[in-house]
Formats: C-alpha cells, structure tokens, sequence
C-alpha cells in the first residue's frame, strides 16, 4: 500500500474517532492539489471550527495541517509551481460547514 493510500486510511480512521459538538460528526472533504492529495475536516470547538489537513504525494511523507478558523474565515493551500503550474485550494468558514473549493494560484 503506497504512503498516500496509507495516509488517506490514518486520516479517515481518525475522522471515526474524532467527537464533535454538533450531530453527524465531523464531514471529510477531499483535497486534489494534482501531484499531492488529501482529505480535510474539523471539529467544533468554543464556536470555532479546528480544521485538520492531510496531504501526501504518491510516494512522498504525509503532511498534516492544522488551523483554527473563526466565522468567516479561510486559508489556502497550494502547491508550488512546476510542470503542471500551481495548484489552490481555499478551506473556508461559511456559516457552520467547512467548503473547499479550488482557487486562482497566486505564486
């Protein structure tokens, strides 16, 4: 089993396990940068959302990014620059749900 395969299992067995303070529990959302892909979701904690990133190439080491966003809030991951040109994704705040949509790149 390649390392990203691997990293998208940790990362879904940890979305099993993880509470959350609203019903359904917390929502895994893909991340496809082209080279590097994941998975993202959040908890809710004190009215704001702690959003947890895992991101692997196909034989590179995960990532994992951690960030907490108030309403309205958002941040971006991309890749840098290569063949295949960057790569965005901005995980935003909006209302009580976490969206990931892909972004203009900027670098």
């Amino acid at each position: 089993m390649s390392l990203s395969k691997i990293a998208f299992v940790a990362a879904v067995a940890a979305l099993a396990s993880t509470g959350s303070a609203y019903a359904g529990g917390p929502r895994a959302h893909k991340i496809d940068l082209g080279g590097v892909n994941g998975v993202a979701y959040y908890t809710e904690e004190a009215g704001r959302f702690r959003v947890v990133a895992t991101l692997a190439q196909q034989e590179g080491l995960p990532i994992r990014v951690e960030t907490v966003l108030a309403p309205g809030q958002s941040v971006v991951l991309s890749t840098a620059k290569g063949q295949a040109g960057s790569t965005s994704v901005e995980l935003s705040r909006e209302n009580n749900d976490l969206t990931v949509l892909p972004v203009a790149a900027t670098n």
